[in-house]
């Protein structure tokens, strides 16, 4: 099995799972993910994967910052894309960021036909599913 989708997998769906049930996201998971994306790509590319996870980490962080700071996101999700980050690097980052928000608005579309129906407001909205879903497809989609 390909150790980072085995990661994605396991930490994901823990994350996903607590996000649901919680509206929060373990910072554990987010470190976990994060330190094993610096190991792995420093392991497999020296001092340039390092780099890469790097760039991926904070590239993932800034991509949902101007969300956060707008109100639309919770500082889970940040962390967790950051964390993703470091596992994909630089470029799959931004490719599992484009799947991540066709998911979102997929959810965010879902829980609005659902509201409508029960005539009910939009509670907040789980986004770790979105973003492990988009992280996993990504490395589904580059697996050698």
């Amino acid at each position: 099995m390909h150790l980072p989708l085995l990661a994605v997998t396991a930490l994901g769906f823990v994350a996903a799972l607590t996000d649901v049930r919680t509206r929060t996201i373990p910072n554990w998971i987010s470190v976990s993910l994060a330190l094993f994306g610096l190991g792995w790509n420093a392991w497999q590319a020296g001092l340039p994967g390092l780099a890469a996870a790097a760039l991926g980490c904070l590239a993932g962080f800034g991509i949902f910052l101007v969300f956060y700071l707008l109100g639309a996101m919770g500082g889970g999700d940040i962390k967790l894309m950051a964390a993703l980050g470091a596992v994909l690097a630089v470029p799959a980052l931004f490719e599992a960021a484009v799947w991540t928000a066709i998911l979102g608005a997929i959810l965010a579309v879902l829980a609005h036909t659902f509201a409508l129906l029960r005539k009910t407001k939009v509670a907040a909205i789980p986004y770790a599913p979105a973003i492990v879903t988009g992280a996993w497809l990504t490395l589904w989609a580059h697996i050698p």
